[in-house]
C-alpha cells in the first residue's frame, strides 16, 4: 500500500502498520472460520434433516436478518439446493474452501474443525455442500419473497379495488357500444319488418274477403244445418253411452283422479323442478291444524317436564350423595343428627320451594312487565340462541377453561342449553357441538393417536356422560339388562380366573371335608398354585364357563347395533374421520381400536362391571350385588375389553393364554361391529334439518335454565371473549356489548325479592340463584323494515307470500301470476284466508307465534303481496339465490321442499311424543327409586335418633330440630372459658401469629353453644378486652375432618388442631 502511494521501492513499514496488518489478517481468518463453521453447521443440519439449528446459524454465523416465520422455507430451499448439487463419491475430502475479501483462500476441515490459509496437499474441496454465498443468496431470496408476500397481503384490498374498477370500466364500455349499435339500427329493422308483414296480411285478407262476400247466404245456411245435426247426434249418442256405463265411468273417474293425485304427489316429491300447478294442489299442507297445535303444545309440555325431571333427579342424586356423607359423619361423631334431619326435609320440600321461586321470578324478576326488563330478557334470549346454533363459540369456551371447571360447565349449562337433547332440533345442534369440539380437541391437543386412549379427552367424556343419562340409559338397559340378569341369576355360575384365589378356595374345601388342617401352605404365588392339577382343572372349568357367558354378551351386543344411540355412533364416525385426517398414515385397525375404546370400553364396559351403578338392573334401597356376581361380571368385562382392543393375555395373565385364539376371533367380530357402527348418515339427513328449519317450525325453541347458570355463562363469555370471538365484528361481541356487565342475582329477581336486613341474606340469594326460568330463544337478526335484509329470512317471507298468492290466484308460472291483476273474487278469497289466519293466530300460544313482521305480511291484499314478492325476488336474484331466466323455479323448489319437510316433521313429532313419554316414564321410575332411598335414609335417621336420645343424658334432639331437657325445662348451656395457654397445653391451639407463647395466658377464649344444635360462638379476649368473635358450625369441622384438613385458622391468626377441637367440644358439650 505504502509503495503504491509513494512509488518508492525503499519505503519501509512502521511497527504499528505491521501490527495493524497482522490484526486485520487475524480478524479476516476469524471471520472466515466463523463463516466456515456456519457453512458446516448448516450443511450437516441439512444432511440430518434437522431444521432447528438453521435459523440460529443464519443469524449468528452469517449475520443475516432472518424471519422466524420462514424457518421451514429456509430449510426447504436449502435442502432442495443441496440435493441439486452433484456428489463425486469417495474422492471428495472433508475440506471446504472459502475466499476471504475476494483475494485470499481459506480451508476448513469440517471433521476436525481445523482451519488454514494454506491449501493442504492432495485435497479436493467439497463440492456437494452449499457454499456461503449460495446459503446467503437462498436465505436472502426466501426473506425477500416473504416480505414481498406480506406487501401484497397488506395492499390486497387496494389491488382488488383497482381490478374491480378496471373490469367495471371495460364492461360498461362494451355495454355502451353494443347498446349504441342496436339503437342506431333499430329504425331500419322495424321499417323492413313492418312493410313485409303488412303486405302479406293485406293480401290474405283481401282474398278471403272476396270469397266470403260472394257466398254469404249459402255458407250461413249450410253451416247452421250441419252444426245442428252434428251437435244433436253427438249429444244423444254421448248421453246414452253415459247412461249405459254409469258405474264404470264413476270408477274410471275415481281411478284417474287418484292416479292424478298420486302422480302429482310423486312429482312434488321426486321431480327436480315441480311445476307450479302441482305445487298449488298441495299448498294447503303448509297450514297448521288444531291437531298440530295440540301436538306441539304436548311436545313442549313433555319436553319441559323431561328437562325439569332430569335436573330434579340430578339434584336429588347430589343431595343423596351428600346425605350419605352426613350419615357417615353422624355414625362417626354421633352428634350432627339435626343437620342430617334438616337435609332430609330439604329433599322433600325442594319441588315446592322451586315452584314458588319460579313464580316469584316470573312476577317481579327479569320476566316482569317493564320495557327495560323485557329488553334484557330478549338480549339473553338472543345470546343463548346464538350460542345454541353456533357451536364454535362453546367449543372454544370449553377448552379455554380448566378441566375441572369445564366439566361442571358441561354438566350444567351446556346440557341445559340443549334441553338434554329432548327433541330432534336440539339433539342435532348438540351433536354439532360435540363434532366441532371433538375436532377442535383432536387438532389442538392430540399429538399421538394413542392420546385418545391413554388420556381422558374432554369431549369424549362429555359424550359418554350424556349418552349414559336418562336419554341413553334406556338403550343401555335394553341392550345389556337381559344378559346381565341371566348371569347374575345363575347361582351355579362361579368364574374365578385367579390361580391364587382358586388355590385358597380348594385348600379351604379340603379342610372342611376332612376336618383337619391342611399341610399345604396358604400363601403361594401364581406359579406355585398352577403346579397343582386340581387348581388347573378348576381354572380350565372357569375359562370354559367364561367363554360361554362372554358369547352370550357378545350376541346381545352385536345384535343390538340399531339400538345404540345415534349420537354415540355419529361421534364414533367423527372420531374416526378426524383421526384419519390428522394421522393419514394410521391403519384401519388402529382407528377401529380407538372407536372400540369409545363404544365399548367407555360406554358399555362400566355398565357391565357395575350394573347397579348405571341402572341396568333394579337394586332395592340398601341392597347390593354379591361379590361372586360382581367377580363374574368383572371377568366377562375383562375378556371383552381385551378382545375389543385385540390385546392378548400375556405376562401376569399368562395362565389365560389358552383364550388368545378366542380373543383374536372375537376381535374380528368387534372390528366388523365398529365399522358398521360408524356407518351412519349425517345429522342433516338423519333429522332432516337445514338452515331454514327454525323458520318453518311452529314453536320457538325454549330452554329452562337457572339464574346462576345464566350469570356464570355471561361471566365466562366476557372472561374469554377475546379467545372465542377475536373478530371485533363478530355477532357475539355485539350481543355481549348490548348486555353490558354481568348482572347480580337481585337484578334477576327484582327489587324487594330479598329483605336487605335479613341476616341470612347471602344464603337466601344463593338458594334463589338456583331458580329456573324459561327462555324462548330467538335470533336477533331477523328481517325488519329499514334494516339490512337477512337473505335467509327474506327467502322464508317471500315463500310465505307466494303460497298465499298461488292459493287464491291461478296461473301456470309465477311470472304470469305476478303480472296478472287479481280479480275481485280472488281478493275476496284472500280476505277469507286472512280472517281465518287471524282467528287461528288468536288461539296460538305466545311461544308458538311467528314474528310480527311475518304476521303483518300475511294480512296484506293480493296486489300488495305481489309487489312485495317482486321486490324480494329482485333482491334474492341479486344475491344469486333465484333467477328470472328460470321463471324463479328455484323458490318454487324450495316451497316444495318445505311441503315435504312439513309432512316428515309431523311424523317425527309423533315419534318424539312417544319417545318423550318413554323417557318421562323412565325418569319417574328413577325418581321413585330415589324416594325409596330417601325413606330408607329417614328410617335409619330415626333409629340413630332413638339411640342418641337413649345414650345422651344431657340433651335430646327431636326430628324438627328443637331441643328438650328431661323434666320439660329448657337447658341453658353454660359457656366454657379457657386461656390460650390451657388450650395450647391440650394441643388445641398450635400458635397465634404475632404473639409469644408466654403471652398465651393473657388471651381468653369463651366458647358458647348457640340456639341450634352444632352452632357455637367463640369470643377472644386479650387482657379482659373482647377482641373478636366467630361463629363456628360443628358440621364444618366434621367436613374438614372428612376432607383430611388437620389445621384450620381461627380469627385469621390462631392455628387450631381440628381433631382435638372436635374432641374438646364432644367431651364438654355432648358427654362423649
Amino acid at each position: 500500500m505504502r509503495f503504491m502511494e509513494s512509488q518508492d521501492e525503499s519505503v519501509l513499514l512502521w511497527l504499528d502498520e505491521i501490527q495493524r496488518g497482522i490484526n486485520d489478517s487475524n480478524n479476516n481468518i476469524k471471520e472466515a472460520a466463523n463463516l466456515a463453521f456456519g457453512i458446516s453447521a448448516i450443511n450437516k443440519s441439512l444432511e440430518k434433516g434437522d431444521s432447528q439449528p438453521i435459523l440460529m446459524t443464519l443469524q449468528s454465523r452469517f449475520g443475516l436478518r432472518v424471519i422466524p416465520e420462514c424457518a421451514e422455507a429456509y430449510f426447504r430451499n436449502l435442502s432442495e439446493a443441496k440435493n441439486m448439487k452433484t456428489t463425486e463419491g469417495s474422492s471428495e475430502s472433508p475440506w471446504i474452501k472459502l475466499v476471504m475479501k475476494a483475494m485470499y483462500d481459506y480451508y476448513y476441515n469440517v471433521e476436525t474443525e481445523e482451519g488454514t490459509c494454506v491449501a493442504p496437499k492432495g485435497v479436493v474441496p467439497k463440492t456437494s455442500w452449499l457454499t456461503g454465498e449460495e446459503i446467503q443468496n437462498i436465505a436472502g431470496q426466501v426473506t425477500a419473497d416473504y416480505n414481498r408476500e406480506q406487501l401484497w397481503l397488506a395492499n390486497e384490498n387496494l389491488i382488488v379495488g383497482l381490478q374491480a374498477r378496471a373490469r367495471g370500466f371495460l364492461v360498461r364500455r362494451n355495454y355502451r357500444e353494443r347498446k349504441a349499435y342496436l339503437q342506431n339500427q333499430e329504425p331500419s329493422a322495424i321499417k323492413i319488418q313492418a312493410f313485409w308483414k303488412g303486405f302479406k296480411q293485406r293480401k290474405s285478407y283481401v282474398d278471403r274477403l272476396n270469397v266470403l262476400r260472394g257466398n254469404v247466404a249459402a255458407i250461413v245456411k249450410i253451416q247452421s244445418w250441419v252444426k245442428m245435426w252434428l251437435a244433436r247426434r253427438a249429444y244423444r249418442k254421448r248421453l246414452q253411452y253415459f247412461r249405459d256405463h254409469n258405474d264404470q265411468i264413476v270408477k274410471i273417474q275415481a281411478f284417474l283422479r287418484a292416479n292424478k293425485a298420486r302422480e302429482d304427489y310423486r312429482t312434488l316429491i321426486g321431480a327436480e323442478n315441480p311445476p307450479l300447478t302441482v305445487l298449488r294442489k298441495f299448498a294447503y299442507l303448509l297450514d297448521q291444524s288444531d291437531l298440530d297445535f295440540q301436538e306441539e303444545l304436548e311436545v313442549t309440555r313433555l319436553r319441559e317436564e323431561v328437562v325439569t325431571k332430569i335436573r330434579s333427579n340430578q339434584q336429588l342424586e347430589k343431595d343423596l350423595n351428600l346425605m350419605d356423607i352426613k350419615i357417615g359423619l353422624l355414625v362417626k361423631n354421633r352428634i350432627t343428627l339435626q343437620d342430617v334431619v334438616l337435609h332430609s326435609k330439604k329433599l322433600n320440600k325442594k319441588s315446592k320451594s322451586q315452584l314458588e321461586e319460579m313464580v316469584m321470578v316470573d312476577k317481579q324478576g327479569i320476566k316482569g312487565l317493564s320495557k327495560e326488563r323485557r329488553k334484557k330478557l330478549e338480549a339473553y334470549q338472543h345470546l343463548f340462541y346464538l350460542l345454541q346454533t353456533n357451536p364454535m363459540y362453546l367449543a372454544k369456551l370449553i377448552f379455554q377453561m380448566p378441566q375441572n371447571k369445564s366439566t361442571k360447565f358441561m354438566d350444567t349449562v351446556i346440557f341445559t342449553l340443549y334441553n338434554y337433547a329432548s327433541n330432534q332440533r336440539e339433539e342435532y345442534l348438540l351433536l354439532k357441538l360435540f363434532k366441532t369440539a371433538l375436532e377442535e380437541e383432536i387438532n389442538s391437543k392430540v399429538d399421538q393417536i394413542q392420546d385418545i386412549v391413554t388420556g381422558n379427552p374432554t369431549v369424549i367424556k362429555m359424550v359418554v356422560s350424556f349418552n349414559r343419562s336418562a336419554r341413553g340409559q334406556n338403550t343401555l338397559r335394553q341392550l345389556l339388562a337381559p344378559v346381565v340378569k341371566e348371569i347374575m341369576e345363575d347361582k351355579s355360575l362361579i368364574i374365578n380366573t385367579s390361580p391364587v384365589d382358586v388355590y385358597k378356595a380348594w385348600v379351604n374345601q379340603l379342610e372342611m371335608q376332612t376336618g383337619e388342617a391342611s399341610k399345604l401352605p396358604y400363601d403361594v404365588t401364581t406359579e406355585q398354585a398352577l403346579t397343582h392339577p386340581e387348581v388347573v382343572n378348576k381354572l380350565e372349568s372357569s375359562i370354559q364357563s367364561l367363554r360361554a357367558v362372554t358369547d352370550k354378551v357378545l350376541t346381545s351386543i352385536f345384535s343390538s347395533l340399531n339400538m345404540m344411540p345415534y349420537g354415540m355412533r355419529y361421534i364414533a364416525k367423527v372420531l374416526k374421520s378426524s383421526l384419519h385426517e390428522k394421522f393419514p398414515d394410521a391403519t384401519e385397525d388402529e382407528l377401529l381400536k380407538i372407536v372400540g375404546n369409545l363404544l365399548y370400553y367407555r360406554y358399555m364396559n362400566p355398565a357391565i362391571v357395575a350394573p347397579d351403578g348405571f341402572d341396568i338392573i333394579d337394586i332395592t334401597a340398601g341392597g347390593q350385588i354379591h361379590p361372586d356376581q360382581r367377580r363374574n361380571l368383572g371377568c366377562v368385562a375383562k375378556v371383552l375389553q381385551h378382545a375389543a382392543s385385540n390385546k392378548l393375555f400375556e405376562g401376569e395373565s399368562e395362565h389365560l393364554s389358552s383364550m388368545n385364539t378366542y380373543l383374536s376371533q372375537t376381535y374380528q367380530k368387534f372390528r366388523n361391529f365398529f365399522q358398521a357402527a360408524c356407518d351412519v348418515p349425517e345429522p342433516e339427513e338423519k333429522f332432516n334439518i337445514d338452515e331454514y328449519s327454525d323458520m318453518v317450525t311452529l314453536s320457538k325453541p325454549v330452554i329452562y335454565i337457572s339464574i346462576e347458570e345464566i350469570i356464570n355463562t355471561h361471566s365466562l363469555l366476557l372472561e374469554h371473549q377475546d379467545a372465542i370471538a377475536p373478530d371485533t365484528n363478530d355477532l357475539l361481541n355485539e350481543l355481549l356489548e348490548g348486555l353490558g356487565p354481568v348482572p347480580d342475582i337481585e337484578s334477576f329477581l327484582g327489587e324487594g325479592a330479598v329483605d336487605p336486613n335479613d341476616p341470612n341474606r347471602e344464603s337466601t340469594l344463593n338458594q334463589l340463584a338456583k331458580t329456573e326460568i324459561s327462555l324462548s330463544l330467538t335470533s336477533k337478526y331477523e328481517l325488519r323494515e329499514g334494516e339490512d335484509q337477512d337473505l335467509k329470512s327474506l327467502m322464508i317471507k317471500t315463500k310465505r307470500l307466494i303460497v298465499d298468492v298461488i292459493r287464491t290466484q291461478p296461473g301456470d308460472t309465477l311470472l304470469e301470476i305476478l303480472e296478472t291483476p287479481a280479480t275481485a273474487q280472488q281478493e275476496s278469497e284472500n280476505l277469507k284466508l286472512v280472517e281465518k289466519r287471524a282467528i287461528l293466530d288468536s288461539k296460538t300460544p305466545e311461544k308458538m307465534k311467528h314474528s310480527q313482521s311475518i304476521f303483518e305480511d300475511g294480512q296484506l291484499p293480493i296486489e300488495q303481496k305481489k309487489r312485495k314478492i317482486q321486490r324480494n325476488l329482485r333482491t334474492l336474484e341479486q344475491a344469486g339465490l333465484v333467477s328470472s331466466a328460470t321463471k324463479y323455479q328455484e323458490i318454487i323448489n324450495e316451497i316444495a321442499k318445505d311441503i315435504r319437510n312439513q309432512r316428515r316433521y309431523r311424523h317425527h313429532r309423533k315419534a318424539e311424543l312417544v319417545k318423550l313419554q318413554q323417557t318421562l316414564n323412565a325418569l319417574n321410575s328413577k325418581t321413585a327409586f330415589y324416594e325409596e332411598q330417601i325413606n330408607y335414609y329417614n328410617t335409619y335417621i330415626k333409629t340413630c335418633l332413638d339411640n342418641l336420645t337413649r345414650k345422651n343424658s344431657r340433651r335430646s334432639i327431636k326430628l324438627d330440630g328443637k331441643e328438650e331437657v328431661k323434666g320439660s325445662k329448657k337447658l341453658k348451656q353454660t359457656s366454657l372459658k379457657y386461656t390460650a395457654a390451657r388450650l395450647h397445653e391440650k394441643g388445641v391451639i398450635l400458635e397465634i401469629e404475632d404473639l409469644q407463647t408466654n403471652q398465651f395466658k393473657n388471651v381468653m377464649f369463651d366458647i358458647t353453644p348457640g340456639e341450634e344444635v352444632g352452632d357455637f360462638e367463640i369470643k377472644a379476649k386479650f387482657l379482659g378486652v373482647e377482641m373478636e368473635k366467630v361463629q363456628l358450625h360443628f358440621q364444618d369441622l366434621l367436613q374438614m375432618q372428612y376432607e383430611g384438613v388437620a389445621v384450620m385458622k381461627m380469627f385469621d391468626k390462631a392455628k387450631v388442631n381440628v381433631n382435638l377441637l372436635i374432641f374438646l367440644l364432644n367431651k364438654k358439650f355432648y358427654g362423649k
